[in-house]
């Protein structure tokens, strides 16, 4: 940066000397040009002393004001020329009016002043003492402008402290107006803000991370910020730095993958994903090394017999029946089985541990004896579900307060929730630790704020599960015990039906409608119940979930369809379509289409007279304005009229 400022001050120095030397040569009003070759003189000292100083300048004020003067002083070399007039006439003939001296000095003076203050800003801590630095002539029409480089200024110079206080100010622009954030990064403001989170005290680290995390508000403001290392930065404070840093580092993880997705893969590539969820799972589950499966040798034949009966007496759902396909080109069913057993009676102890509020860490060592090599830097991203999971150097963080503590689980479920938004290989990843259990547990015993983000990363890992089948087959097979926790705390929060995660768990439910078996029968009823909810946008959330069970792309529609009607559905279904919000009977009239065509000889249907009510819901315009209605309206209509006769009609 040196070299650059020094080209850039190159040019007005050299100008300075031309209008000094001009200016001793004038012929005419030689009192105003003496007084411009003496404040010309002062300038250049000035740039003189800033081009000796190019190592400690800061560049971006720097440049600004450079150009400006180079301005300041092209003007004035032009005005002195006119005074070095030669012969009787052009001196007759060229008048300069008294005003262009007055204008010219006064912007001088101002050169004079911004070079100053460029002087002051880029000087260290200890040089500057507690000089008050004041507004450069430049920043008249922008004062705002000349506080971000002050403070970013003292972000390159100052003392920890002062350094911390920057970070805060920035802080509190960045988080009032979105212009000034983007200042602050063109400004320069994200190197010096990244340099505090690895050096500084910890108040200083969480300002500069919470700056970082404010600055992220749109794709372009990140896009600009990742080149310089937020990455790799925030990887070391996950791995290694304060516990209440680290929070604020997870939060800001979140902030940035939030509004700019393309950077969840880099998050990836520096390992974020691994050490969100050591984070998450500290004292959340425990496991201890008997539970861990090493060897596959000493399991009993009787346990695999029962596992296999177990699994034969359900009706697979759509998933179970591929993976019976895939299983059965495999010459080795009997060992994939006896790994399927012994993975989830390890996957049950560590649960039931989870569930007794156990105080071993992640590890299964004491708190206080975390050993340096269990660390990890040893475990691979894509682990096996059985492997440690560690958040770096867990050491001495039992020690931490419980707030902190919450914080710290709070901030990485929401950093998940975000990362995995969209994204199916870090869904993988996730899914492949021990992060589903940890949903669980958090959504079981967490505080409101873990429980909410716990929720909304279920929420997105799924929906990303729906889509992907290898993901949807690999991270919620009905035998897995994780998977099987996980739904028994989205069906508990469906039940209680008056919680602020009740929208999300809906939604996570309906995302998983391919993976349940027919036997299932406990998901239907709790999502029918809703559909008798007053407010309709749970309602309606009811209603596209249980689409998803019920449509023709469900393999087990018919099974799910009847246990639709046999919880009472159709009634429901009825009112919603009749007398619901257009949001909701939108979503109600596609289930009950979906029913009537899987189930036509219902006698459920038939008392609720749903022939009448497609007839009444096919001359509806706002119902056929989706061109995927009128034909599954169509179809759902003739498959009743096989079975059914039409009753008397109460609506036209």
């Amino acid at each position: 940066m040196a070299d650059l400022v020094k080209q850039i001050l190159a040019k007005p120095i050299q100008l300075a000397d031309l209008v000094i030397k001009v200016a001793d040569e004038a012929s005419s009003v030689k009192q105003e040009c003496h007084e411009l070759k003496s404040k010309t003189e002062r300038l250049a000292a000035l740039l003189r002393q800033a081009a000796r100083a190019s190592s400690d300048l800061y560049e971006r004020p720097a440049r600004r004001i450079t150009e400006d003067t180079e301005q300041v002083l092209e003007k004035a070399h032009a005005l002195v020329l006119k005074c070095r007039a030669n012969g009787i006439m052009k001196r007759v003939f060229t008048i300069i009016p008294t005003a262009q001296f007055r204008k010219m000095s006064s912007q001088l003076e101002n050169s004079i002043g911004d070079v100053s203050w460029l002087l002051r800003v880029s000087a260290s801590a200890d040089d500057r003492g507690d000089e008050y630095l004041g507004l450069p002539p430049i920043a008249a029409n922008e004062p705002i402008l000349c506080l971000i480089w002050e403070q970013i200024a003292i972000l390159y110079t100052g003392s920890l402290e002062d350094r911390s206080d920057a970070a805060a100010s920035l802080v509190s622009l960045a988080r009032g107006n979105d212009r000034y954030g983007k200042l602050i990064i063109e400004e320069g403001g994200v190197p010096p803000l990244l340099k505090l989170i690895k050096e500084g005290k910890m108040e200083g680290q969480e300002n500069a991370a919470r700056a970082i995390g404010l600055l992220g508000r749109d794709p372009e403001s990140v896009d600009h910020m990742i080149p310089a290392g937020v990455c790799s930065v925030f990887g070391k404070i996950l791995k290694e730095g304060p516990m209440k840093v680290q929070a604020m580092v997870a939060w800001a993880v979140s902030e940035l993958a939030g509004n700019y997705s393309k950077c969840q893969d880099l998050f990836a590539q520096h390992n974020i994903i691994r050490l969100l969820v050591g984070h998450l799972a500290f004292e959340t589950v425990q496991e201890h090394s008997k539970y861990a499966v090493t060897s596959q040798k000493g399991t009993s034949i009787h346990a695999v017999a029962d596992a296999s009966n177990n699994s034969s007496v359900a009706k697979p759902s759509i998933d179970d029946y591929h993976s019976h396909i895939a299983h059965s080109m495999d010459n080795e069913v009997t060992s994939q089985l006896h790994n399927v057993v012994t993975n989830t009676m390890a996957l049950n102890a560590a649960y039931k541990l989870a569930n007794q509020g156990q105080g071993a860490n992640i590890n299964g060592a004491p708190h206080n004896n975390v050993p340096k090599s269990n660390s990890g830097n040893n475990v691979k991203q894509n682990s096996h579900p059985n492997h440690s999971l560690s958040a770096g150097n867990l050491k001495g963080r039992e020690h931490e307060d419980p707030a902190t503590k919450a914080n710290m689980k709070a901030m990485a479920a929401r950093a998940l929730w975000h990362l995995a938004k969209g994204n199916s290989s870090i869904c993988r990843s996730i899914t492949e630790s021990r992060a589903l259990l940890c949903f669980a547990v958090l959504l079981e015993k967490g505080g409101d704020e873990v429980q909410y983000n716990s929720a909304m990363a279920l929420m997105e890992i799924s929906a990303v599960a729906e889509k992907n089948t290898d993901l949807r087959r690999s991270a919620f097979k009905p035998n897995s015990h994780a998977c099987q926790a996980v739904i028994d705390q989205l069906l508990r929060i469906i039940e209680k039906a008056d919680s602020g995660l009740l929208i999300s768990c809906i939604k996570s439910v309906g995302n998983l409608a391919r993976t349940f078996r027919a036997t299932e029968t406990r998901i239907i009823g709790p999502l029918v119940k809703l559909l008798d909810e007053g407010e309709a946008e749970v309602s309606r959330e009811a209603c596209l979930a249980l689409t998803k069970f019920a449509c023709s792309d469900n393999y087990l529609h018919l099974d799910h369809s009847k246990a639709i009607l046999s919880a009472g559905g159709a009634k429901h279904l009825v009112q919603l379509v009749y007398f619901g919000e257009q949001i909701v009977q939108l979503s109600a009239l596609p289930l009950l289409c979906y029913v009537a065509l899987h189930v036509p000889d219902s006698e459920e249907l038939a008392q609720a007279e749903v022939l009448t009510v497609l007839d009444w819901a096919i001359k509806q315009t706002h119902f056929t304005q989706d061109p995927t209605m009128p034909p599954l309206l169509d179809q759902a209509k003739s498959r009743l009229e096989l079975y059914q006769s039409r009753g008397s009609r109460r609506f036209h």
